[in-house]
């Protein structure tokens, strides 16, 4: 997963439309080192479309449209671990945002009962 596809990824999950997102960002008055300008909706679109190549000062603006760390936007790791269906889902990322907060007993019930899960799945898709 690129970092474009994180960002659109992001989009959907905030249940915002590209064009609030390219409003959102335009908002922001951006500028573009090499023209000094603000990039259009237009341009904006190629960038989500992935048609047009991101350009890394508007990563700092696009983090804080959505609401994450620049880091983030980069972090790709949990998505390849868990599962990229999984992961995506709000559901998966609400549950991966509240388990620093569970007990570590409420941790170990969850894990075992993942557990038995990913055996039934193994055994029904081994038949």
């Amino acid at each position: 997963m690129n970092v474009v596809e994180k960002i659109n990824i992001l989009i959907t999950d905030r249940g915002i439309t590209k064009r609030e997102f390219a409003k959102q960002l335009r908002a922001l008055e951006p500028q573009i080192r090499s023209t000094g300008e603000i990039p259009s909706e237009q341009s904006i679109y190629r960038y989500l479309n992935g048609n047009r190549e991101l350009k890394v000062e508007l990563i700092p603006y696009v983090a804080h449209v959505l609401g994450v760390s620049t880091s983030e936007l980069f972090s790709f790791d949990i998505e390849e671990a868990f599962g990229f269906e999984t992961i995506l889902s709000k559901e998966g990322r609400d549950i991966m945002g509240l388990l620093p907060y569970a007990p570590a007993n409420v941790i170990r019930n969850i894990k075992e009962q993942l557990e038995k899960y990913k055996k039934l799945y193994e055994q029904v898709n081994l038949e």
